[in-house]
């Protein structure tokens, strides 16, 4: 059997993508359909790092938000990824699967906090390990935590989850000539405001020379393509 083309990946997952067609919140089928193709990529042998956004349930409360100091909205929307991963947690442990969450807030009674020498073991004990709160600071979003946590595991890759197959040349539900890019130049994606992920995170990437695949989680068997170096979504890779 061929070998995976990665051997430790960071997850990029959207709070977005656990509501399914809901308006929000989390949808138990799309949970367990996503911990379902976690649980093959890792009986591969491949390492999983994950993060989760938490715009599935931020995004219920956003209009009480409005207004908000925006440091506070934030916290919240760390606390909204706090939910997400026990979710996904419980979920895989009824999978079979080993899982710890190591949140960057302090949240002793539900979740780990984040050290690094701790995450790094788990990760080689072949157990998942889901970063939760992104980077504990406001004016940080979860790309930039996704990025970040990525290099601090020294992952093979940041494989962000959407909802699209890939980074395409224009929106292509609004332009029928728009086209996938197969791969694409981390300056070519700033350049182009490709919307991959935000600046921050590009730019961090792309000066630590750490890879991006953009797929479309809602594909069967989308992950696994993606870790057995399939065409599958859109590398961004340094020139």
């Amino acid at each position: 059997m061929t070998a995976p083309a990665y051997k430790r990946i960071l997850l990029k997952l959207s709070g977005e993508a656990l509501m399914g067609d809901d308006s929000y919140g989390i949808n138990r089928v799309v949970v367990e359909r996503i911990v379902a193709e976690i649980k093959e990529v890792t009986e591969l042998g491949v390492e999983v790092a994950m993060v989760v956004g938490g715009g599935n349930i931020f995004r219920g409360v956003a209009p009480a938000a409005e207004g908000m100091d925006r440091a506070n909205a934030d916290y919240m929307g760390m606390l909204a990824t706090v939910m997400n991963s026990m979710a996904l947690q419980d979920a895989m442990t009824r999978a079979g699967l080993e899982c710890r969450v190591q949140s960057a807030l302090s949240l002793e009674q539900v979740a780990e906090p984040f050290i690094r020498g701790k995450a790094l073991r788990y990760l080689e004990d072949g157990k998942v390990v889901i970063f939760a709160a992104g980077i504990g600071s406001p004016f940080f979003t979860t790309d930039t935590a996704a990025a970040l946590r990525g290099v601090e595991m020294s992952a093979d890759v940041v494989i962000k989850a959407t909802k699209v197959d890939g980074v395409y040349t224009a929106d292509p539900k609004k332009d029928p000539k728009a086209t996938r890019y197969q791969k694409v130049s981390f300056d070519e994606a700033i350049g182009k405001d490709l919307k991959v992920m935000d600046a921050t995170a590009l730019t961090l990437c792309r000066d630590q020379k750490l890879p991006i695949i953009v797929f479309s989680i809602f594909k069967e068997g989308a992950l696994k393509r993606v870790v057995m170096g399939q065409d599958e979504g859109t590398l961004v890779h340094c020139d």
